[in-house]
């Protein structure tokens, strides 16, 4: 029972990793017979998951919106929250959780039932998005899910794009990765119409629509989105920074974990990892700690640090007192 379980999970997870699924591949990931298969099918769908079946050579599975929300899984105000949460998220700096919460919305949004839906869009209609950086870069939720349930279903994508001299166009290309980027979100993209690979902010596109039409995955130049982006757009990769914070882990987690990985140094102490493209936010992101700290790399940090130590010293020398 336990085995039997534990497969009906893994196949609700692969099914929810894609659109649609042939049956005899979907059979493999499993390691079970086309039989078993259909039976943890029927199993899913006896637990309230909206499984079709399409008959045929082409045939197979795909997990489709249903009349409510699957059951075992979330109440309504918890998926809504979870949905809300997610896109706050999608807009944050939480080092590794914004692109992980694109594509948990690329699966949670399909199976929303339309009331729900109309929750979330009536809650992020009636809130300001204030980006974490202060700028002007804030992406609507609702084409950071759309661009990234095009990639994940590999099918075309069309929008309006605004280039950074402001000229307007139209596109249809074929989304290959959504890349978070020093506090912006990009897509990697093959256009059709330029015939070549394409980088786009996200910031700038509007009306994404998928068309429905499938494409054959190509092979991105060089095979790194990111670095992709980065040469695109003139950037050196970050500078690594690591520090070690004299206060335990999740204290130090809790403050700073949105920027850096924090792990426990042992004694009570921290270890804090970080990439920054700006040593004055390693400086910033560390002082927020509120805590003694050693930085061990790089050397030009340990420089700046001194620098801003001085300036907040005679600042605070030269105030009045309390």
């Amino acid at each position: 029972m336990a085995d039997t379980g534990n497969r009906t999970l893994r196949l609700l997870s692969l099914m929810q990793d894609r659109r649609h699924w042939a049956g005899p591949d979907l059979a493999e990931r499993l390691d079970v017979s086309l039989r078993t298969l259909r039976r943890d099918v029927e199993r899913l769908r006896d637990l309230g998951y909206p499984v079709e079946a399409t008959p045929g050579v082409s045939g197979g599975y795909r997990l489709a919106p249903g009349a409510s929300l699957p059951p075992l899984v979330l109440d309504d105000d918890e998926a809504v929250a979870l949905t809300v949460g997610l896109q706050a998220a999608a807009q944050a700096a939480v080092a590794g959780m914004a692109e992980s919460s694109v594509r948990a919305l690329a699966k949670v949004v399909p199976v929303l039932p339309p009331r729900l839906r109309r929750r979330v869009d009536a809650l992020a209609a009636a809130t300001a998005a204030v980006p974490w950086d202060g700028g002007d870069a804030a992406v609507d939720p609702a084409v950071l899910t759309t661009v990234a349930q095009a990639c994940r279903d590999t099918v075309r994508l069309s929008f309006a794009y605004t280039a950074a001299g402001g000229d307007e166009s139209e596109r249809l290309v074929e989304p290959f990765r959504l890349v978070p980027l020093r506090r912006r979100w990009y897509l990697v993209a093959y256009d059709t119409g330029r015939g070549d690979w394409r980088t786009f902010r996200l910031d700038r596109l509007r009306t994404p629509r998928a068309t429905g039409a499938r494409f054959a995955p190509r092979r991105l130049p060089g095979d790194d989105a990111v670095a992709f982006v980065q040469a695109g757009l003139g950037m050196r990769p970050g500078t690594p920074v690591t520090a070690l914070v004299r206060a335990p882990a999740d204290e130090v987690r809790r403050r700073i974990g949105r920027w850096a990985t924090v792990t426990d140094d042992g004694d009570g102490g921290s270890r804090v990892s970080m990439e920054s493209d700006a040593l004055e936010w390693a400086v910033f992101a560390l002082g927020t700690t509120e805590a003694e700290f050693t930085v061990l790399e790089p050397p030009e940090l340990v420089e700046k640090v001194r620098s801003w130590g001085g300036r907040l010293a005679r600042a605070a020398g030269s105030a009045p007192p309390p």
